[in-house]
């Protein structure tokens, strides 16, 4: 497997299970206790590096079903806002956008890392990302993020999205299979197919995110709101070591870093 570098942070291959804390600017999201408002990110960002984090992820637009659609400048105006407060953090940022005028604004700053939900389906975004140099998380998406059903389809969305990395010379990356209900046609068997299989998508050679953190799917199974599914996702992030994920994608931090912790000694890594 292929190693890629977030920063001095190596993801795949023989390094350890990396932590990634999510920062979310957006009051949208559907797990309000994620909202961190302006003023507050750098110090939200310094307990999660304090509780395990080694990689910070910003996102300023939530993509759940049903949220509140913002402009691509409100946005830009909330990753600018955020992304100030983090240049003085001391591990890697990464930015989560699918627009290429709000990833133009995020390169202005001391950025790590691209966050592409879109799986460069936009080639003027992919052009921008691969100018930039920097390692880029890419989605499974074919026409729109999470389109893919199932691990067959989310087999070939990977296939496709591999092929676009390719066309823009991009080299560093780490796959998103896509968990979560990212549009109506998928179902919450959809994603458990997909959590069931996660180990087939190591196949492709690359570094693997596990981003299932709090969603949908879990609470359906469980009957549970966001802010009461913190069990349900330890449990399934378990999974998704064992099953070769590389990087775990989380709002909680501490719970999750004992959690990989655990697992590590199990799978006898440490």
């Amino acid at each position: 497997m292929r190693i890629t570098r977030i920063g001095n942070t190596g993801i795949g291959g023989d390094n350890p299970v990396r932590l990634m804390g999510v920062i979310n600017t957006s009051p949208e999201s559907f797990f309000s206790g994620s909202f961190v408002p302006p003023g507050r990110v750098l110090a939200a960002a310094e307990r999660m590096v304090e509780s395990g984090a080694e990689i910070i992820d910003v996102g300023a637009r939530s993509t759940a079903p049903g949220s509140r659609v913002i402009s691509v400048s409100e946005e830009c105006e909330r990753l600018r806002q955020s992304l100030a407060e983090l240049d003085k953090l001391e591990i890697p940022v990464s930015v989560d956008t699918m627009h290429a005028k709000a990833l133009q604004v995020a390169l202005k700053y001391e950025i790590d890392a691209i966050n592409d939900i879109h799986g460069l389906a936009d080639s003027r975004y992919a052009d921008v990302a691969a100018d930039s140099g920097l390692p880029v998380i890419a989605m499974a998406a074919v026409h729109a993020p999470g389109d893919a059903r199932g691990a067959d389809e989310t087999l070939r969305a990977l296939s496709i999205v591999l092929k676009r990395c390719e066309e823009h010379g991009i080299t560093d990356l780490i796959l998103d299979p896509g968990i979560g209900r990212w549009v109506p046609e998928r179902t919450f068997e959809d994603d458990w197919e997909i959590c069931r299989r996660f180990g087939e998508f190591s196949a492709f050679g690359h570094p693997l995110l596990g981003a299932i953190s709090r969603k949908s799917f879990i609470g359906d199974l469980l009957g549970k709101s966001a802010e009461e599914r913190l069990p349900g996702s330890l449990a399934l992030t378990a999974h998704l070591i064992d099953a070769g994920a590389d990087m775990i994608r989380t709002h909680d931090i501490r719970e999750t870093a004992d959690l990989i912790l655990v697992c590590e000694k199990v799978r006898g890594r440490l």
